[in-house]
Parts: structure tokens; C-alpha cells; sequence
């Protein structure tokens, strides 16, 4: 059987950010058979505009397409930033969908985890990463979306949130889009 690759994109920039660490943890816990490689340079990528993108994407938004085209799935990590996702994750998924009906998401399984410090566990961050990418062309995996508050736990030491989050990157892998009848 061979490996399958996931691209994790985290929403947050912080080298130390909570997010991060929970990626750099379900990466090296990531079960037999399977890759987490975190994308980086998320930050290096400029804001999504079609003038720029029209002759030759530049070259950090290519390297995102193309690690992302690569992968079999793609997961997000992410916070949420005043009830919605971090800027740099909706520009990610904004590059990632063009061009348009064949960008890098489509056809992927798509999850969404992370976590941040509200009573609400960044819910509405992941429900807008999973809106966008499935109007990206992704496949939204409903079962990965976790969201986890770190107000009452810390979560990069709990094995609970950690099983929970380990449960939903096996899910995403397992993941078996139905067949599209033509």
C-alpha cells in the first residue's frame, strides 16, 4: 500500500502558536503509512489577485499549489481570529482554488481541527475553512471537523483532545469520496 500524503495548513503564523505545536504533534504521531507535511511559507504568499496570478503565480503561491496538489488530503489546523478564520488561511484557500473548477482543492478530502481560546473552540473559524473549500472544489470530511477550547485544558498535554484529534486525522485518511456517476 502506499503512503498517503497529507498537507496540513496551519492558520496561525506564530512559530509557537498552540495550533502549530498540535500540527508538529498529530505529525509525528501520524499513523503507519501516513505523511502530515505542514506547508510552510504561508506567510510569504501574497494576498490573492487575479492581475498577479494571470501570466505566472509567484513563486510562494506555486509552491503552495503545488505541495498541496501533491497531497491525497488536506487538513487545517487553525485558530479563529474575531469569529472567523485567520487571514492568511482564507488567502491560502483563495490561491488554492484558482484556476477556477481546477484548482489544487478540488477533488480533495478536506478536515478542519485546531483550537483557541474561546468558550466556542474556533467552531466558526471551521465552519467558514470548510464553507471555502468546499465552494473550492474540496471535499468536506463533516466527521474531522473538531473544534477544542483551551480555556479549561491544555490541550498540547491532554490525551483526550489528543486522541480526539489523532481520531480525526485517521477519519480524514480512511475517507472514501463516493463514486461520481457520469
Amino acid at each position: 500500500m502506499s503512503e498517503t500524503r497529507v498537507a496540513v495548513l496551519v492558520g496561525s503564523l506564530r512559530a509557537d502558536s498552540v495550533n502549530r505545536r498540535l500540527a508538529e504533534i498529530l505529525r509525528d504521531r501520524a499513523p503507519e503509512g501516513v505523511s502530515l507535511d505542514i506547508v510552510e511559507g504561508l506567510g510569504e504568499v501574497p494576498f490573492y489577485n487575479e492581475e498577479i496570478d494571470a501570466d505566472q503565480a509567484p513563486a510562494a503561491a506555486s509552491r503552495l499549489r503545488d505541495q498541496v496538489a501533491a497531497a491525497d488530503r488536506v487538513l487545517v489546523v487553525t485558530p479563529e481570529y474575531n469569529g472567523t478564520m485567520p487571514a492568511v488561511l482564507n488567502n491560502a484557500i483563495d490561491w488554492l482554488s484558482r484556476p477556477y473548477g481546477s484548482g489544487a482543492l478540488v477533488g480533495k478530502p478536506f478536515g478542519v481541527i485546531g483550537t483557541t481560546p474561546t468558550p466556542y473552540g474556533g467552531k466558526w473559524s471551521h465552519e467558514d475553512a470548510a464553507r471555502s473549500a468546499r465552494i473550492a472544489g474540496a471535499v468536506v470530511v463533516e466527521d474531522v471537523t473538531v473544534s477544542q477550547s483551551s480555556i479549561d485544558v491544555d490541550v498540547l498535554e491532554d490525551d483526550e483532545v489528543l486522541g480526539k484529534l489523532s481520531a480525526a486525522v485517521s477519519t480524514l485518511v480512511e475517507f472514501q469520496p463516493e463514486a461520481v456517476a457520469v
